[in-house]
């Protein structure tokens, strides 16, 4: 279960971000969109989380730095020395050009609050820690700083963190996460840990179509063609049945690292999905290709989705709503909202411009956030309940007349002949 996200100087985001899941004392949707987290301080947690703001405001910027953290994590152990990181930091400030970009999570895991987060420049890692909540007081299992006066690193431990610290220690590289380092030599405490970051935030780039191997493979199965038949389904997509044929061609591959996503191809017998349409006069089957984009689209996140509420992770989506209508999204979300298909506490965090989203029988205030520029062009991140809404606002409306900020604002052209004359 995601807590919350911090990042600071990196890409528009120059000052410290932060964006959290924790629930409000708002008792609205409570049995539908929150789960609880069993720790008394921060019972609950809200399931899913909109991000609202006008083109280039910094959406895309802060999902992309929750997947830039996963990579980093991911890969930095395997990176070879003296190679650097693609991170780029706040660029229209000179006083934040050569300043580390920071990273920090707060998540659950076995019931256990953690804190980890670490600072970077693109040659090195400056900080890296780790907290862990089994009480009331925080232990700070391990600490990294780089002391630039005499350019080492100095380590901090605490008792409860067993094992081989020292090896560790000596086999992270500067380039390298002290976390990323000790759970590739089999550490037992901080491999979950590990595991946590780089398996369950998933997250997907803006206009970015997975290739639908993923969800094909479902189609092995008796079972996995029902769970893909009935997904489609659920978003009343007239589509009767899902099978698969083998085909020798292409199959493609999806890595997530630092550098962001990757896709290779490789030629093999490979299953092709088929889509079964029925009707009164006649029926026939569709290749994936004859699909209109909407349904290719919902076919490729399939996989991921189900997933992520089997397993309980946390989906990112940059532009959720591209190609998909907006009450398919709904569908979507209704999906990580009701408990029963989504038992271990699954969330979704997207970025949208649809606004019939903003519904009180869809979300609670807690739930919806805002990003907007301010003058230096510097992105802030902000929750609705910043401004008190009351009761029966109408969020929508309130929005597009920019009472919550984080709208596009045009200047008003001298004449219409103005633009006839440029467009002519």
């Amino acid at each position: 279960m995601l807590l919350e996200f911090r990042v600071s100087n990196y890409k528009s985001i120059r000052d410290e971000a932060a964006f959290s899941l924790v629930a409000s004392k708002d008792k609205k949707l409570a049995d539908t969109n929150l789960v609880g987290t069993g720790i008394g301080n921060i019972p609950f947690i809200v399931r899913s989380a909109a991000l609202y703001g006008p083109n280039a405001s910094g959406k895309s910027t802060l999902l992309q730095a929750m997947g830039f953290m996963r990579g980093v994590v991911a890969d930095s152990a395997s990176l070879q020395p003296g190679q650097t990181f693609n991170i780029q930091p706040f660029r229209l400030d000179l006083n934040f050009l050569n300043k580390p970009s920071k990273f920090e999570v707060s998540f659950i895991l076995n019931g256990v609050r953690h804190q980890y987060g670490f600072s970077m420049t693109p040659q090195r890692v400056i900080d890296e820690w780790l907290l862990v909540y089994k009480t009331a007081k925080p232990q700070q299992w391990f600490s990294r700083k780089y002391e630039e006066d005499n350019q080492s690193y100095n380590f901090e431990f605490s008792s409860h963190l067993i094992g081989s610290r020292k090896v560790w220690q000596e086999a992270t590289r500067s380039n390298a996460l002290f976390l990323s380092t000790a759970a590739q030599l089999n550490s037992e405490l901080l491999s979950p840990v590990y595991k946590w970051l780089v398996e369950n935030m998933v997250y997907f780039g803006a206009g970015m179509m997975l290739p639908p191997e993923f969800t094909t493979e479902l189609l092995r199965t008796d079972s996995g063609k029902r769970e893909v038949r009935d997904f489609l389904s659920s978003a009343d997509i007239s589509i009767s049945e899902v099978r698969s044929v083998s085909r020798q061609g292409f199959q493609e591959k999806i890595m997530f690292g630092i550098e962001g996503s990757q896709v290779t191809r490789e030629e093999k017998e490979i299953l092709m999905p088929q889509f079964l349409h029925q009707t009164e006069k006649g029926s026939a089957s569709f290749e994936l290709h004859e699909e209109s984009q909407g349904t290719q689209r919902l076919y490729t996140l399939a996989a991921p989705i189900l997933d992520v509420l089997k397993h309980g992770r946390v989906l990112i989506v940059d532009e959720l709503d591209g190609s998909l209508h907006p009450l398919l999204v709904r569908q979507l979300i209704r999906m990580f909202h009701q408990p029963t298909l989504n038992p271990l506490g699954a969330q979704l965090i997207f970025s949208t411009h649809d606004t019939s989203l903003l519904d009180r029988a869809v979300y609670r205030r807690d739930q919806i956030w805002f990003t907007e520029k301010d003058s230096d062009q510097a992105t802030s991140i902000y929750p609705l309940t910043d401004f008190s809404p009351r009761e029966k606002e109408a969020w929508e409306r309130g929005y597009l007349i920019g009472r919550y900020g984080a709208v596009p604002f045009f200047d008003e052209p001298e004449s219409f002949d103005q633009i006839k004359s440029i467009v002519n």
